[in-house]
């Protein structure tokens, strides 16, 4: 990849789960923590309990991440709240941050977390599919967002401009009759179709099949991309080292990079040199100490 010459402006730096490098992700504290270290804004995933809510998890179920186990979707906001979220993580969380009661976050839980920052802040959220609710889904989170004072045009809450991802074609394209494309993020990810079918532990035929269906998704992922569709481009770390060709296409295309998760040194002077305008990682303070000393502090807008 051809190296740009060096920018007076660095990265935006969004906090991966929040903080998640010191605290558990998507809890109180690894948000509280990523606001404290500085961090830009925030990214989030997002999925609906049994009866409606807009919680924050990355998994369709509970068992990494919590005392519980099976669906999130077959639990009610009450059932979620009673379960423990934090310490499976091993982190002791001080007291300013909550207790372990408190870690588990609705959507408008962390809302409040981010008007409260006082300071201008980006919010990410990822909507997780495949959902059995379907694109009801995004419905909801629409639905809730507004609910808080959400303003469609320019999509900012107060203080706090939100954007829209999914790695699902059929998500981001529902979203863009709702939000405007600059606010709209296609994830990319780097997909091995040998990889994808070891790695689910189905045989050689169903895996094949399930790997084959990634790709297809992939491809029109790549074709909304192509096709300025999404104005935001969000590949992984591992597709900008692969795919530079496509990198430089987009770039040149004049669509706007958000790439995850960047956490070592090297990743982030790759995305540097890509010219890359967003930057997730689950270690925001260690990514800005690199970035101010590299680009000499300036934020890019």
């Amino acid at each position: 990849m051809t190296v740009d010459g060096p920018s007076q402006h660095r990265p935006l730096v969004f906090a991966h789960r929040g903080a998640s490098g010191a605290f558990a992700e998507h809890t109180r504290a690894a948000y509280l923590q990523a606001l404290a270290d500085g961090a830009d804004g925030v990214e989030c995933d997002v999925h609906l309990t049994r009866d409606q809510h807009v919680v924050l998890l990355h998994d369709a179920n509970l068992d990494r991440t919590s005392d519980g186990t099976g669906p999130v979707a077959e639990r009610t906001l009450q059932e979620l709240q009673h379960l423990d979220f934090s310490s499976w993580k091993g982190a002791r969380i001080p007291e300013a941050y909550g207790a372990r009661s408190e870690q588990f976050l609705t959507l408008p839980d962390l809302l409040d977390l981010l008007r409260a920052a006082g300071r201008p802040l980006r919010l990410a959220i990822e909507l997780k599919h495949p959902s059995p609710y379907q694109l009801k889904l995004e419905d909801r989170v629409l639905e809730v967002l507004r609910a808080e004072g959400w303003n469609s045009e320019n999509s900012t809450l107060d203080n706090v401009e939100v954007t829209f991802m999914s790695f699902s074609p059929e998500s981001v394209r529902h979203l863009l009759e709702s939000v405007a494309a600059r606010y709209v993020c296609q994830l990319v990810d780097n997909i091995d179709i040998h990889e994808i079918r070891d790695g689910l532990g189905l045989g050689p035929l169903t895996g094949g099949a399930v790997a084959n269906l990634m790709k297809a998704t992939q491809l029109e992922a790549e074709r909304i991309l192509d096709a300025g569709t999404a104005a935001l481009a969000g590949p992984g770390i591992d597709y900008v080292r692969e795919h530079p060709e496509t990198i430089r296409r987009w770039h040149d295309a004049g669509r706007r990079f958000r790439v995850w998760t960047v956490d070592t040194p090297e990743d982030v002077e790759l995305c540097q040199a890509a010219g890359v305008h967003e930057i997730t990682t689950n270690l925001p303070a260690q990514v800005l100490d690199q970035l101010r000393v590299t680009s000499g502090g300036g934020c890019c807008d």
